[in-house]
């Protein structure tokens, strides 16, 4: 397996030096957010490390050139737009970019892009399906084309009264995954698994991993603390961000020696990536790096 980072932790330096804090701090290899250039309509979104838009041949050859001059490799171009948007203009665009993303990681010779499938979180998981299958299976023939894999993750996307009641992510348990992948029966559709969503959702975390091995594409290493107190004074059918906290592993609620004993059983052998949303350790730039060093702490040992 390849240790690394999502790149959305640090907006504010640039893609050579994202580089530099990756080689530094120890980790083989880094997620690479490829937003839209542009202001973002939501926490850790609209981060641009690599220009998907404007990306050329020699830009590529430079990129690579970087990354072997610092010893950490790509181990996928990110992604996370609402491409089922009700909005049809909101929606085209993400699917536009979603493309784009798909066309530079085939340029730069990488094999995996990814992000979510989107939602109307108005309307049911049977009612979406339709709209779904016209939105995905054309993204998922561009990924065919380009030889490159889309994982998707797992996060339902429903935290606040924005998202309520179906969130903004269809892809989120192991039902409808079962159900995506035999709609859309393609190896180039598969999963960057989360395991804190699952916890999120009160699903077991390990489980499926043996069941969708074959579709382990990318995985985030997100940890999540449910507080049991909040919960029991406000119910789970509340607002989920007054019971819940997405926090570093190590201090939260998955057991990292089970879920990596499972990893392995399940011959997982690609990218782990540490997603930073925890300000325990402050919001700036310092204190992100430090939550990033202790999370590299908790889960080096799995990587010797």
């Amino acid at each position: 397996m390849q240790f690394g980072f999502v790149s959305a932790i640090f907006p504010e330096i640039s893609f050579n030096e994202i580089l530099s804090v990756a080689s530094r701090e120890g980790f083989d290899t880094v997620e690479i957010m490829c937003w839209p250039v542009g202001a973002a309509d939501r926490k850790y979104a609209g981060v641009t490390h690599i220009d998907a838009n404007n990306l050329t041949q020699t830009k590529a050859e430079d990129i690579r050139a970087e990354c072997q001059a610092h010893k950490v490799g790509i181990s996928g171009l990110g992604y996370y737009p609402n491409t089922l948007d009700p909005d049809p203009k909101v929606s085209q665009v993400a699917v536009d970019h979603f493309k784009k993303v798909i066309a530079a990681a085939a340029l730069l010779g990488l094999t995996n892009v990814n992000g979510f499938v989107g939602r109307d979180w108005t309307k049911t998981v049977d009612e979406n399906w339709p709209r779904f299958l016209e939105v995905w299976k054309p993204i998922v023939r561009c990924a065919e084309e380009h030889n490159v894999r889309i994982g998707i993750e797992n996060c339902p996307m429903l935290f606040t009264r924005d998202e309520w009641p179906g969130g903004k992510n269809l892809l989120s348990s192991p039902a409808i995954w079962r159900r995506a992948f035999a709609d859309i029966p393609s190896p180039c559709f598969g999963l960057n698994y989360d395991p804190s969503h699952l916890i999120l959702q009160d699903i077991d975390s390990c489980a499926p991993l043996l069941e969708f091995k074959d579709k382990l594409f990318h995985l985030h290493a997100k940890d999540v603390k449910i507080d049991r107190a909040a919960l029991n004074e406000y119910g789970r059918f509340d607002f989920p961000l007054r019971w819940h906290q997405p926090c570093i592993p190590g201090s939260g609620s998955i057991d990292w020696t089970l879920f990596f004993s499972t990893l392995a059983s399940s011959g997982y052998a690609g990218p782990v990536c540490i997603e930073v949303e925890d300000d325990t350790f402050g919001k700036s730039f310092a204190g992100r790096l430090q939550a990033l060093q202790a999370a590299r702490t908790v889960l080096a040992p799995f990587f010797v």
